[in-house]
């Protein structure tokens, strides 16, 4: 459980600077993938599903989501280090979860990268690879 509560909210072209700055602290970008790019093409495809986490008005917490009508997709998960471990990973993940879920999704998997950096939630080491939803209709 968070210690604070973290308002979970749909990314704003505002949040672009710090966005990318969490991203390149939590060492999810390549020098071949352009971050502005990525969320410049998130924008056009299901931007309701490419959530942020703020907490005391700063950006701390990101998650990329899709969904293809037969797989969803996790993409750009991250939590700043001075926050991990506290829970805003999992309150981030479960409100993707929700969103997929309401869109029909039933099982979601992340890219080959995700999969090889893993992430920090609550402590521990977490690969999100071909899980399925607990609560299915």
């Amino acid at each position: 459980m968070p210690q604070k509560q973290m308002l979970v909210r749909p990314y704003r072209t505002d949040d672009e600077e710090s966005l990318v700055s969490l991203w390149q602290v939590c060492e999810l970008t390549v020098p071949w993938n352009n971050p502005h790019k990525d969320i410049a093409r998130k924008l056009q495809v299901q931007p309701e599903l490419f959530l942020v986490g703020i907490l005391d008005s700063r950006l701390i917490a990101t998650v990329m989501g899709g969904y293809d009508g037969h797989r969803g997709w996790i993409n750009y998960l991250a939590v700043h280090p001075d926050f991990q471990g506290n829970g805003y990973g999992q309150e981030i993940m479960n409100s993707v979860e929700t969103a997929l879920r309401e869109m029909g999704c039933i099982l979601y998997t992340s890219d080959d990268a995700d999969d090889l950096l893993c992430v920090a939630l609550g402590g521990r080491r977490y690969i999100q690879t071909k899980t399925r939803m607990s609560s299915q209709a």
